[in-house]
């Protein structure tokens, strides 16, 4: 096996990460274990997603980060023993953030800052505002959780409106912002790497 940057390593039930290599994996986080990242993910600085703690089963489920999520910095991704946590594609996890499985995170979602979801389900679309805190319940598409609330059960959820078409568009903003920021970061890699391959011949003609 390829060997890994130390930032990127198993659990201590042997499973390895599994990162698409489109995707952007700041040096200071830490992917451990039972984790799968798809294409275009960009994962900031000091986050931590981490699938370790095994089930009755003995076995880790995974941790999913589908095609072009963001994920900013000092995100926390974990898990309760057995359970997953799935992150849809195109979704925005904003600064300092909390996602503690099980959870399923539907197709471009945004969860804003500060913000903590705790065996939570948001359908696709759905917005979770800045502090907000979300546990045991089940949000459909397209609602709009306002920043500092508290969501604990249904009847909660049944007062919550929808999100308008600006948000909508604030929300693919944040998205293309991201996607954006992490292509800047791979082309100046390529440049690094260029730029240090250079070096070694130079270096190594002059031997």
């Amino acid at each position: 096996m390829t060997s890994l940057p130390n930032n990127i390593r198993p659990n201590l039930a042997g499973d390895y990460p599994k990162i698409d290599s489109t995707a952007l994996i700041d040096p200071s986080a830490q992917i451990i274990g039972h984790v799968e990242i798809a294409a275009d993910v960009f994962v900031g600085p000091l986050s931590v997603i981490r699938a370790d703690q095994r089930g009755p089963d003995n076995k880790v489920a995974p941790i999913v980060i589908e095609a072009e999520v963001n994920i900013q910095d000092g995100v926390i991704i974990h898990s309760d023993a057995g359970a997953s946590v799935v992150v849809g594609a195109r979704s925005s996890v904003a600064h300092g953030a909390i996602i503690h499985g099980p959870c399923t995170i539907g197709r471009e979602c945004f969860i804003a800052l500060r913000s903590a979801l705790y065996k939570t389900t948001l359908e696709d679309h759905v917005w979770v505002g800045m502090g907000a805190v979300c546990k045991l319940v089940k949000f459909p598409s397209f609602t709009r959780v306002p920043a500092g609330s508290v969501i604990r059960e249904m009847p909660d959820v049944l007062e919550l409106r929808l999100v308008t078409e600006e948000e909508r568009e604030y929300m693919e903003k944040v998205w293309a912002a991201n996607s954006r920021l992490r292509m800047d970061y791979l082309e100046l890699r390529k440049k690094a790497e260029s730029i240090r391959s250079s070096a070694e011949k130079k270096a190594d003609n002059k031997k």
